[in-house]
């Protein structure tokens, strides 16, 4: 085995060569995975334009009523919905800060701040679902109305999206604590700032979609020729 791992040098390269090609590697990868990560978001916003065309085509029929339609209606008071913006508008600024602190010489504060994000972003999901539960209390049903149905639907798949970069992040948190390369650290953040920025103005859309008032649906749909 000795043998053969001698065999396999590539002796003709020197030092600074060789770590000009590990170079190369690194930036290889770390653009392979912007590119995937790109894919992913291309993927995303086709499945919510869509799911956002066929929301306001659904909203011309009779039978849907809109969640901020009336005063009374549970959304037309948002504060909740404000309060959840606030947890990943929090998660969102503080993988902005994590990326700015220095390595290797600030891995306790990194830590904290990875810490942050994960814990507000829980705290949106958290939030979400207890949102889910008010809208059951006070009779809002799935099957109940068409726009209850979105309203589950388009928030459920968001929560997912943001549940499993809360898994990433966890990972990136693991590496971290091993004081990973600065490197590997770096990409990480950088990609996961990416995500989680481009899922605040998903749900900012998200927000004002279902928050709308019945007027805005039937000028939207209007526009589109629905």
């Amino acid at each position: 085995m000795a043998l053969l791992a001698e065999l396999g040098k590539k002796s003709w390269l020197t030092p600074d060569s060789q770590g000009a090609q590990a170079l190369s590697s690194l930036e290889a990868l770390e653009g392979a995975r912007k590119t995937a990560l790109l894919f992913l978001l291309a993927v995303i916003t086709v499945l919510f334009f869509l799911f956002s065309i066929t929301y306001v085509s659904r909203s011309q029929y009779p039978d849907f009523q809109g969640l901020a339609a009336e005063p009374w209606m549970p959304l037309a008071q948002s504060w909740r919905l404000w309060l959840n913006t606030a947890f990943l508008v929090l998660a969102s600024s503080g993988l902005e800060l994590a990326k700015r602190v220095n390595l290797p010489a600030q891995y306790g504060k990194l830590f904290l701040l990875w810490g942050g994000v994960i814990l507000c972003s829980l705290a949106f999901i958290v939030g979400q679902l207890a949102l889910w539960q008010l809208l059951k209390q006070q009779g809002f049903l799935i099957a109940s109305n068409p726009a209850n149905s979105y309203f589950y639907l388009l928030t459920g798949i968001h929560g997912l999206h943001l549940l499993a970069g809360v898994l990433v992040l966890g990972r990136g948190l693991y590496l971290l604590s091993r004081q990973a390369s600065t490197e590997t650290i770096g990409q990480s953040l950088q990609l996961c700032a990416w995500y989680w920025h481009y899922l605040l103005l998903l749900w900012l859309y998200l927000f004002a979609l279902l928050s709308a008032p019945a007027e805005a649906y039937d000028t939207i749909a209007a526009w589109c020729g629905l």
